[in-house]
C-alpha cells in the first residue's frame, strides 16, 4: 500500500507542478490560492443552501482544482512552509464544513445525514493529523477513502439528485461519505498503532 501511495504521489506531483509554474508567472502565491480555494468552498455551500446543486458542484470542482494549484505552486517555487501546510489543512476542514452545512440547510436532505457526513470527514482528517503530529508518523493518510474520494461521492450524489429528484440520492451519498470516513478513521488508528508498536519492538 505504501508503494502504491508513493507512485500516486509521484504521478500527482509530476502532473500538477507545471500548473504551479504557470501560477508563479501570474504572481499567484500558495497563500492566495488557499484563500481562493476556501472562497470556492464557501460559494459551493451557499449554492447548495440556495438549492442550486449543479452550480454547487461546479464550485466544488473549482475548490479541488485551486487546492491542487496551491500545493503545485508551493513545490514549483520551493515555497513550502510548515505554516503554509497548517493553513492548507485548516482551510480544507473549513471548506468541507461550508459544503456540508450548505447541503444540510438546503432542505434537499435530512440535516442529520449532513451532520453524520461532516463529523465523519472531520474525524478522519483529525485522525491522520494526530498520527502525524503526535505519533510523528511520516504519512498517516491510509484508508479506503481520502478527501477527494469523498468530495467525488458528494459531486455524484448532488448531480444525480438534480436529474433524478425525489430518490434521496444525495442523502445516500452523504451516508456513504460518513461511513467510509469512519472506516478510514479506524484504519488510520490501527495503522498508527502498528507503526508505534513496531518502533517499540525495535528499541
Amino acid at each position: 500500500m505504501k508503494q502504491l501511495q508513493q507512485h500516486r504521489r509521484i504521478f500527482y506531483e509530476t502532473f500538477s507542478t507545471p500548473f504551479g509554474k504557470i501560477c508563479l508567472k501570474l504572481g499567484l502565491t500558495p497563500t492566495i490560492l488557499t484563500a481562493i480555494s476556501l472562497l470556492c468552498a464557501l460559494g459551493a455551500g451557499i449554492c447548495f443552501w440556495k438549492r442550486l446543486p449543479l452550480v454547487g458542484v461546479g464550485m466544488i470542482l473549482a475548490n479541488i482544482f485551486v487546492d491542487m494549484l496551491d500545493g503545485a505552486t508551493a513545490r514549483a517555487g520551493n515555497l513550502s512552509t510548515a505554516f503554509g501546510g497548517i493553513l492548507d489543512h485548516v482551510s480544507d476542514r473549513y471548506g468541507e464544513a461550508f459544503i456540508l452545512v450548505g447541503i444540510s440547510l438546503s432542505g434537499m436532505v435530512n440535516p442529520v445525514w449532513g451532520t453524520f457526513a461532516l463529523f465523519g470527514m472531520l474525524i478522519a482528517s483529525y485522525t491522520r493529523e494526530a498520527g502525524e503530529a503526535i505519533g510523528r508518523i511520516e504519512n498517516n493518510a491510509v484508508g479506503i477513502a481520502g478527501r477527494l474520494h469523498k468530495l467525488a461521492i458528494i459531486i455524484i450524489g448532488a448531480t444525480l439528485e438534480y436529474f433524478l429528484p425525489g430518490n434521496y440520492l444525495l442523502t445516500y451519498a452523504l451516508i456513504i461519505v460518513g461511513l467510509v470516513s469512519y472506516i478510514t478513521s479506524i484504519q488510520r488508528l490501527l495503522y498508527a498503532k502498528r507503526v508505534l508498536d513496531s518502533r517499540k519492538s525495535r528499541r
